[in-house]
């Protein structure tokens, strides 16, 4: 483990808790603003959902859940890593009718909102932590590696025969070949900026989101090729045809865009395990969100996991009455708030406050952006999701994680996302039976607790594995609530059977709440780590 390190928590003084209007966050919120709305409209096309169910998600997410008690600076609205859950729910629920699997998958929306809002209210939403960051990874490269599959053909202008996973994959070379010359003049177009404007080291071009540089370029282009037009061309002696269905479309105002759920199968089978994965995994997706962009805060505040979760649970109550899309704390979006100096949640307000302004106001200019576009901003973030730096990662971990990362990958690419995070939590599990952990520890994990002056102690028996870290997390925060003045806090772990890379890193997580409060390991020197990682899986040294 890294050297002990000292976590403060700096909490707001009362003046602080009140609403404001800095300017900051007003800025802040203008420039997610324009990340936000490109994608917004192609994570709903990319879903199965209409592209203005993007924008008004984003417009709940800001506006309503900002109010209803969010974390303070994570940006809230529709998410790459969700596109595989919610296009599967329309696919299989519709069985063939589109229009009718979006209906019924609003109404799955509306009750796994309604798991949320109870998971929060009956403070769980903590469970995330104790998620395998290996599976995890796993399952976003999935997702990453899906959402090229499906949108490399769009940005081609072609309609792939394929729809699972592996076959579109193995069918882009096709599509390559019978491009749309102009349509993929487009997508090229924006995936050399969008790959291209983060190596330029000019102040300009940091300044500037490359989603909005994309929009300047690639409009025009649409335009002189004149897209709005149905028309046929010719190149190298082939014709092609352009037209209105290469562009977004969408309603003349926001009240023609609400659509209502459809409860006719909300109590299937199929519905009922899109229930469970909307809650869980965008529930864990959240959760982790907040606390990556809690460490990312300049004052170091914490958020409470639990208020997010309710206030997010509403809002995806409310988006899925009304038509839109679910919602989570959005990573790349949440980080753009932080690094464009928000202060308070009045930045995710403002970033749904604008996107209301520019659907009333300009909706015509919104339906000038090609979908190839919208495509190609869709493929960047799935090779960032599936960045080659993940599998890179997970090996260095341990060969465990590298086995975890690549089972809960290729299940979910060959099955779906909940098989896929089911099989990496299995190989999980029976790698530690394996390693020595008796089976009852996954079942009744236990953390005893004994405070001494200002030291805590925190003595982990039978294995410091994974479901340990939620009993651990109650025990301290319990004890930090019934008095003050804890300088220390000892995990003790010499008579566990194992050490696991979770465990360690949700530690590790965990202590940057803690209220001035140093962490340390006893017993840690009685393990071997399977790598040179800090956070490596540890198992018992022989004798």
């Amino acid at each position: 483990m890294p050297e002990p390190h000292t976590p403060k928590i700096h909490d707001d003084p009362p003046a602080a808790r009140r609403p404001a209007f800095p300017g900051t966050d007003l800025r802040s919120g203008f420039l997610v603003f324009l990340i936000a709305l490109p994608l917004c409209l192609g994570i709903a096309l990319a879903s199965g959902f209409p592209p203005i169910a993007g924008i008004l998600t984003a417009i709940i997410g800001g506006m309503l859940v900002s109010l209803l008690g969010s974390a303070r600076l994570t940006i809230k609205g529709p998410a790459a890593g969700l596109i595989v859950i919610a296009l599967g729910s329309v696919q299989e629920l519709g069985q063939g009718d589109l229009a009718a699997g979006y209906r019924r998958t609003l109404a799955v929306g509306v009750v796994a909102a309604g798991v949320q809002i109870i998971l929060a209210l009956c403070r769980t939403a903590t469970a995330g932590v104790a998620m395998s960051p290996s599976v995890v990874h796993g399952m976003l490269a999935a997702i990453g590696i899906i959402i090229i599959a499906k949108q490399a053909h769009v940005v081609m202008g072609v309609k792939p025969r394929g729809e699972r996973p592996f076959e579109l994959l193995a069918e882009i070379p096709r599509s390559l070949a019978h491009a749309n010359p102009r349509i993929l003049l487009l997508g090229v177009l924006s995936l050399l900026i969008l790959f291209g404007l983060p190596l330029v080291r000019a102040r300009w071009a940091r300044a500037v989101p490359a989603p909005l540089v994309v929009l300047a370029v690639s409009v025009p282009v649409g335009l002189w090729f004149d897209l709005h037009s149905p028309h046929d061309y010719r190149f190298l002696s082939t014709t092609y045809h352009l037209g209105p269905d290469y562009l977004v479309r969408l309603p003349g105002t926001l009240l023609d865009a609400v659509a209502f759920p459809d409860f006719s199968m909300v109590l299937t089978a199929t519905s009922l395990k899109y229930v469970v994965m909307f809650a869980l995994i965008g529930t864990v997706e959240s959760t982790l969100t907040v606390l990556a962009v809690d460490s990312m805060d300049p004052r170091k505040r914490h958020s409470d996991l639990n208020r997010d979760l309710l206030a997010l649970g509403g809002g995806n109550l409310v988006s899925a009455l009304l038509g839109g899309l679910p919602m989570i704390s959005e990573i790349v979006r949440s980080k753009a708030n932080v690094d464009a100096g928000a202060t308070s949640r009045w930045s995710n307000f403002f970033h749904g406050a604008l996107l209301l302004l520019a659907v009333t106001l300009v909706p015509g200019v919104l339906q000038t952006i090609p979908m190839a576009v919208l495509a190609a901003m869709l493929v960047y973030t799935g090779t960032r999701l599936a960045s080659p730096r993940e599998f890179v990662h997970a090996g260095r971990v341990g060969l465990d994680q590298l086995a975890l990362f690549l089972t809960t990958l290729l299940v979910t690419l060959a099955t779906d996302l909940l098989i896929g995070v089911a099989a990496g939590l299995a190989v999980k599990s029976v790698l530690h039976w394996l390693r020595g952990v008796p089976v009852p520890v996954f079942f009744r994990p236990r953390a005893e607790v004994t405070r001494a002056g200002p030291v805590l102690h925190v003595r982990i028996p039978g294995a410091a594995v994974f479901t340990a870290l939620l009993p651990l997390r109650r025990a301290v925060n319990s004890a930090g609530d019934t008095g003050a003045g804890i300088t220390e806090v000892v995990i003790d772990v010499k008579d566990a059977a194992m050490v696991d890379h979770t465990f360690l890193a949700g530690i590790d997580a965990m202590s940057r709440e803690w209220p001035t409060a140093t962490l340390t390991f006893r017993g840690l020197d009685r393990f071997q780590p399977v790598s040179s990682h800090p956070q490596a899986t540890r198992r018992r040294r022989r004798a």
